[in-house]
């Protein structure tokens, strides 16, 4: 009697299906993918449309969009094999296109399914990457020296830290830095850069800093909540493989977001008298980044702990040092991704050297050397007290490397965009916003459905509107407009 294993026709290799891939494998790492991309498209799309001052809501909405189009292209063309293929040096990958279909059929470097998976999957990573960047530039910079900052970053500073961090060749992988998804290579990157281009770029109208409502505050949890349910595949697609690992993930990324919300809103509540859905949004924001370079390497309690310290750590450097430092109070930060980004990331890469446990190490990095890979805490209690301080240094020496990758790369991208035009509007048009930047404004507040045409063609026919007098001007004669 044949002891050969029976399958199903549909799961028995062919040419289209490997006998190499995993289709489970390759279907869930799609399917995150596809979630990580929702974060994005629509979702920060969403949010930063919402969460600015109408005036600037097709803008906000718009950097977001250009840029999730833009780094795909950078990707294919070069991008992608600069963070994950072939050494240039020891800490950045050879340029090469990623569009040839014996490059793109072939398996991935994980071997489970094949490069064109991976290729999208860390196109999304790539992303958002620069999508967190433009939350600290909302409301002034100029669209164009945007088109240009988008790939020049990903080029010279992304694909950087993600081959030395990511890349099994790359030399802070090597080292045993544990960057389970991002913490490191998205959101420290993502925060420093935009808090340094922020400085090079400018802050808005003084009437923007000092009063920027949001213009839609229920269309802004949407946003986020696509945000934060998009994290399933954010940090759930990190093993690569459909695994237990994964599913652990997922559970704790979204107990630290949770507690890192609540923690954040009666910290709000107690000092400030108020339970802010701005606030909430922001600890709901501070977990998901906290727990991203640890996800699937701590346990559920330490999730616990890290949402507790992400809702009150970030709280406290936002609404208490933010206005006693001065750096911090002359860069413009818009949504605040210093904050956010930068300082949750840091603490999750420094979180991710004391918790991380070893048997959690082994099963997501499946490597012969997984015991290099110690959290601090589990040092301390095992005897490996030396292994626990190295893994420490290696977390510190990681969040070293990013911030000073950033400030430089992205001061240098600054100053050579300024050579070719203004990182900022004009005070002309920030005073006016979408209508001026783009001829679209976001909301049809007039008459049956109809915009009301106050467009700078507009002006030309109608002396009515004198936009040298401002925007109190404007208000008036759109109030004198209506009425008649």
């Amino acid at each position: 009697m044949s002891t050969t294993p029976m399958f199903p026709s549909n799961l028995l290799p062919n040419e289209a299906s490997p006998e190499w891939m995993n289709k489970g494998d390759n279907a869930w790492q799609l399917t995150a993918a596809t979630l990580v991309g929702l974060q994005s498209v629509p979702g920060l799309v969403i949010l930063y449309g919402s969460i600015v001052k109408k005036k600037w809501a097709v803008n906000s909405a718009f950097m977001a969009l250009y840029a999730f189009a833009a780094v795909l292209i950078c990707w294919v063309g070069w991008g992608y094999r600069m963070s994950f293929g072939e050494s240039l040096v020891f800490f950045w990958g050879r340029p090469a296109v990623a569009l040839d279909q014996k490059f793109l059929l072939e398996k991935a470097f994980v071997g489970m399914y094949p490069t064109a998976t991976m290729v999208f999957f860390q196109f999304v990573f790539a992303a958002i990457t620069l999508i967190l960047i433009a939350g600290a530039l909302l409301g002034r910079m100029n669209i164009y020296a945007w088109m240009l900052f988008v790939p020049l970053w990903l080029t010279f500073s992304y694909t950087i830290g993600a081959f030395s961090v990511w890349c099994p060749t790359g030399w802070l992988a090597k080292a045993g830095v544990i960057d389970y998804s991002g913490g490191y290579v998205i959101h420290l990157s993502s925060g420093v850069a935009g808090f340094t281009a922020a400085y090079w770029v400018g802050p808005r109208a003084s009437a923007d800093r000092e009063n920027f409502p949001p213009n839609n505050i229920i269309l802004m949890l949407a946003g986020a909540g696509l945000l934060w349910m998009g994290w399933t595949g954010f940090n759930g697609g990190d093993p690569y493989v459909v695994s237990i690992d994964a599913s652990l993930a997922v559970l704790n990324t979204h107990v630290c977001a949770a507690t890192s919300l609540l923690v954040w809103l009666f910290l709000d509540i107690i000092f400030f008298g108020k339970p802010s859905v701005i606030g909430a949004v922001q600890g709901m924001i501070t977990g998901l980044v906290c727990i991203t370079p640890a996800a699937g390497v701590v346990q559920g309690w330490a999730a616990i702990l890290m949402g507790v310290m992400s809702g009150s750590i970030p709280w406290f450097s936002m609404m208490v040092l933010h206005k006693k430092i001065a750096l911090l109070k002359q860069v413009d930060d818009t949504m605040a991704v210093f904050h956010t980004h930068a300082v949750a990331g840091s603490l999750g890469g420094i979180l991710t050297g004391i918790f991380a446990e070893p048997k959690l190490n082994r099963l997501f990095y499946q490597v012969d050397d997984w015991e290099k890979y110690i959290g601090l805490a589990y040092g301390l209690n095992s005897g490996r007290t030396s292994a626990g301080f190295h893994q420490m240094g290696v977390q510190l020496g990681g969040i070293l490397f990013i911030i000073v990758l950033n400030i430089v790369t992205t001061s240098l991208i600054c100053l050579f965009i300024r050579l070719i035009m203004p990182l900022r509007l004009s005070d002309k048009e920030l005073e006016v916003g979408d209508d001026v930047v783009h001829g679209e404004e976001a909301y049809s507040l007039w008459g049956d459905g109809e915009i009301f045409d106050n467009t700078k063609h507009y002006t030309e026919h109608n002396t009515a509107f004198d936009l040298e007098d401002g925007s109190s001007s404007m208000k008036k004669t759109a109030t004198e407009v209506q009425l008649t």
